[in-house]
């Protein structure tokens, strides 16, 4: 392929030879796109290959109350609400908040990870009734 001094050429013939650069590229990308499909290769679709939690976009409950207004709830997702970060500012715990479904799920799964404080804390609450 000769090579094109191109400070020597006008506008016009680099306009056109970018057009041209356009269209062989494009017909390339078509070409590997139709040779990749014909493989069977069918995990590639071009795209970035990010992988997106299966959680994301899903509602979640709440498991934070304000005790002042409880119309007002945090799911314990995003940026703390104000009214929340307030009361933590006073020396208030976040478990305070805690909403009574969401709590006895941490306390359990807490008792569960944990089988030799759970027989501790069975053994203690056995000698506390007697």
């Amino acid at each position: 392929m000769a090579k094109a001094n191109l400070a020597s050429m006008s506008v016009e013939a680099l306009l056109k030879l970018r057009d041209n650069i356009g269209s062989a590229l494009s017909k390339k990308a078509a070409q590997l796109k139709n040779d990749l499909a014909a493989l069977g290769d069918s995990t590639w679709s071009g795209t970035t290959g990010k992988r997106v939690s299966k959680t994301k976009g899903r509602k979640v409950g709440p498991k934070y109350r304000n005790p002042k207004n409880p119309s007002e709830t945090w799911a314990g997702r995003g940026a703390m609400p104000r009214w929340m970060a307030a009361e933590i500012k006073k020396g208030k715990k976040r478990e305070y908040f805690a909403i009574e479904k969401a709590a006895k799920k941490a306390k359990k799964k807490a008792v569960t990870k944990s089988p030799r404080k759970r027989k501790v804390v069975e053994s203690a609450e056995s000698t506390s009734a007697v």
